[in-house]
């Protein structure tokens, strides 16, 4: 028996070929986006106010013909400007976004997460066709950098002028000094601001993957906060210590493959005012809901990362990243929290209070 397909028309297809394009086009720019966060480019770019090519390439020690490829490209995606002559510049937009390493919307981490995802894709294929988990640890290097650099400037700009006074009691505690646990730290970035904005209080960092602690103790000594930060090699159901006044996940529980039960053992570490600040992407509690721009990238990061962490670490639970407030707040009443609410959000996260 045969079947006809459907005929497509061609004003539908047109449409597809051109979200093809733009999808194609930011796949290849992508690239150029860590080239020229990592040559110097935009940095430069934005101290020059406007160049040629040639003036780049001379600020940036590199290769003219090169540099005005790569401006060309730049300015036909919109990453660049360039006013129709021989002169490229960068608008207070793109320079935020792009130049500044300091601005809350940096975005060229993004770009190194991307990046990891072609350089795993052999290996996700491979998990896909046996359903076996991949870890964190056995990702690209390029994956950790790049959620440090990506994650860094939000939580930079929210967590101690935002987040945290957003919680019941909490800000008070930590500003006359308290005991913090950051639970899935990675490269240390949450643990070492809060650390900063907090000079009374006493911070750990947890994570399971040591060389990703060996750089959170090289941040932390950079920052000058060793002091009062100590970074240790635990997972999230079996790390040390108890009484904590606040336990801290940023953007990691739902890679975890017992969220309950990593949220119970949490639970078990606080002390009896304690709270849980626990920072998950922001998602509606159905497909339906997140079928949206940010809905899209976490979804194709979860299928390569969050879901097959999970899979690789005992129950399984796959929450993906983008499993909602609702299926979140299960998990820490199941748990043993009896208190859950949303304190704040942005609009790539929210941020959940849990209390026992």
């Amino acid at each position: 028996m045969t079947t006809t397909a459907p005929q497509a028309s061609q004003a539908d297809v047109e449409a597809f070929l051109g979200r093809f394009v733009v999808d194609f086009g930011a796949a290849l720019a992508s690239a150029g986006v860590i080239l020229g966060d990592r040559l110097g480019l935009y940095r430069a770019l934005a101290e020059l106010g406007s160049a040629t090519a040639e003036e780049l390439a001379e600020r940036t020690d590199t290769d003219p013909r090169y540099v005005r490829e790569w401006l060309s490209g730049q300015a036909a995606g919109g990453y660049v400007d360039f006013d129709g002559e021989s002169n490229f510049s960068l608008t207070p937009a793109q320079i935020v976004c792009l130049a500044d390493s300091h601005s809350p919307t940096f975005l060229p981490g993004a770009f190194e997460i991307a990046a990891s995802v072609y350089k795993d894709a052999d290996t996700i294929i491979e998990a896909f066709r046996t359903g076996r988990g991949v870890g964190w640890h056995e990702h690209h290097h390029e994956l950790f950098a790049g959620t440090e650099r990506f994650f860094r400037p939000g939580y930079a700009a929210n967590l101690v002028d935002n987040w945290i006074p957003a919680l019941r009691g909490v800000e008070a505690k930590l500003l006359s000094g308290a005991n913090v646990a950051d639970v899935g730290c990675g490269h240390g970035a949450s643990t070492i601001i809060m650390a900063q904005g907090f000079p009374r209080s006493t911070f750990v960092g947890f994570d399971y993957h040591e060389a990703s602690v060996v750089q959170a103790r090289i941040a932390a000594d950079v920052a000058g906060v060793s002091d009062r930060v100590r970074f240790e090699v635990a997972g999230a159901a079996d790390y040390p210590g108890t009484d904590f006044d606040l336990v801290t996940m940023f953007d990691c529980l739902h890679d975890m493959g017992d969220p309950v039960g990593a949220a119970r053992h949490v639970r078990e570490s606080l002390n009896s005012d304690g709270t849980l600040l626990l920072v998950e992407p922001m998602a509606g509690n159905s497909l339906a809901e997140n079928l949206n721009p940010v809905g899209r990238v976490f979804y194709s990061a979860s299928t390569f990362i969050c879901t097959p962490a999970s899979r690789a670490q005992d129950v399984g639970a796959c929450l993906g990243a983008q499993a909602g407030e609702q299926r979140l707040e299960e998990v820490a009443r199941q748990a043993g929290f009896t208190q859950f609410r949303r304190a704040a959000e942005t609009p790539f996260n929210m941020v959940l209070e849990a209390k026992p």
